[in-house]
């Protein structure tokens, strides 16, 4: 490398590298020694996570220094053998965030070789798994936590709310596919309480609750002390997968009046059934701080958009068969939504496209398909004048061309990609299916 590229200063360097991708920061690092050593530093691999799949047995000391001297947090293990778990903590020991891809009882017991552990995931295991305050250093620590298709060794869900709520400092919790078959309703009533700084609360089960807080009708008292226990609680957002609505009861949000955030995706009725009530109707109406709405596979839009809170300013509506006349029922209930994200799959928009930029005014960012979309619709969303981001939720041979022709209608201004996010490895698989 010439001479005065080597004379900047190394953070003139740093800034540079700052945009690159890990892939391009891989292809620099491999340039020269000089750049090898400048791309190792820190603060370029804030949020890097490291995959180990311990395949071909284990790394050598090169590569653990390396991880090091980047000062990696945060790390994805593959693999269930004590020793590889064992070769991490001693190698790694300021992880603070762990996702165990494959569990099992023997790597479970590991987790105490963590002391900085503030984020953990335990995923897909083969046998009951008892996760407890004694499994972990220090449980006070913990603020994340995520378990997802994991057998739990007794089926009684008091044992289960009695264990988690021993972490008392968590604020999201994820519980997909725990196979715990009693009422799981309670955990939604029953964690917020247990856990007072709790704001996220993700759930999946086999079965979704007959009655998401109550297993039976309660009377008017019981209702309304859970009322005040709810109440006193942080919680702000709550996901619901695999959701059947017509068999929650309609009072479900009463207790958690106060969510910024509301995720629902619901699972496919067969067809040839008579259509259900629709609570989501009442839902909603019982949510006047609701900013976030997230709904999937969800009944006919017209059953509940009259309910839909006009203080959202973010949706997601992947609903097959949207109509236009749905799409203009939607913008009277929310007219200062500035982020959408609509798909009406197996159907498609088509020109219902062109109506966005009227519906919908203030959009800043938009996610939608482009296929069976008329160009010259496409390209009306050059008229959202505040949209700063497009995300293509589908390919076509002459999808670049005509990214190209938006971005140079709105002067180059919008960021347009093709290719969705690469998604965060935190994330629960289960979620990610379903956006």
């Amino acid at each position: 490398m010439a001479q005065p590229a080597l004379q900047l200063p190394s953070e003139v360097w740093n800034h540079v590298f700052g945009y690159l991708s890990p892939a391009d920061k891989f292809s620099v690092r491999a340039s020269c020694k000089y750049f090898k050593k400048l791309v190792d530093h820190g603060s370029l691999w804030k949020d890097w996570w490291i995959v180990l799949g311990f395949q071909r047995g284990s790394y050598n000391s090169h590569f653990w220094a390396t991880l090091r001297h980047r000062k990696v947090t945060s790390a994805v293990v593959r693999s269930c053998k004590v020793k590889d778990f064992k070769m991490l903590a001693q190698s790694l020991p300021a992880l603070t965030t762990l996702v165990m891809d494959q569990s099992s009882r023997e790597s479970l017991a590991c987790l105490k070789d963590f002391p900085n552990l503030k984020r953990l995931a335990i995923r897909s295991s083969c046998s009951p798994l008892l996760l407890d305050p004694s499994t972990v250093f220090q449980p006070q620590q913990l603020t994340h936590l995520s378990i997802c298709d994991v057998a739990f060794p007794t089926l009684m869900l008091d044992t289960f709310i009695s264990c988690i709520s021993q972490f008392t400092n968590l604020i999201s919790l994820v519980c997909h596919h725990m196979r715990v078959f009693e009422d799981t309703t309670r955990l939604v009533r029953a964690i917020p309480v247990c856990l007072p700084k709790l704001k996220h609360l993700s759930l999946s089960t086999e079965h979704m609750p007959h009655a998401i807080f109550h297993s039976h009708r309660p009377g008017p008292g019981h209702l309304e002390g859970a009322h005040r226990q709810a109440g006193a609680t942080s919680l702000t957002s709550l996901e619901l997968l695999s959701c059947i609505d017509h068999s929650d009861p309609e009072d479900v949000m009463q207790l958690v009046p106060g969510l910024k955030s509301l995720s629902i995706m619901y699972r496919v009725i067969s067809e040839g059934r008579p259509a259900p009530a629709c609570r989501l109707k009442t839902w909603l109406s019982d949510l006047p701080q609701l900013s976030t709405l997230v709904i999937l596979k969800s009944p006919p839009v017209q059953r509940y958009v009259t309910s839909i809170p006009a203080t959202v300013t973010s949706l997601t509506l992947c609903v097959a068969g949207l109509s236009s006349e749905d799409m203009a029922a939607v913008a009277v209930q929310v007219p200062n939504l500035l982020h959408l994200h609509i798909d009406s799959w197996p159907s498609h928009l088509g020109a219902h496209v062109a109506r966005i930029p009227k519906l919908f005014p203030k959009l800043k960012s938009l996610k939608l398909r482009h296929e069976h979309v008329p160009e010259k619709d496409f390209l009306e969303l050059h008229q959202l004048q505040d949209l700063e981001y497009l995300e293509i939720l589908d390919g076509h041979v002459r999808l670049p061309e005509v990214c190209g022709k938006i971005q140079a209608l709105t002067n180059y201004r919008l960021q347009v990609t093709a290719s969705p996010q690469q998604r965060d490895v935190w994330s629960c698989t289960c979620a990610c299916k379903v956006y």
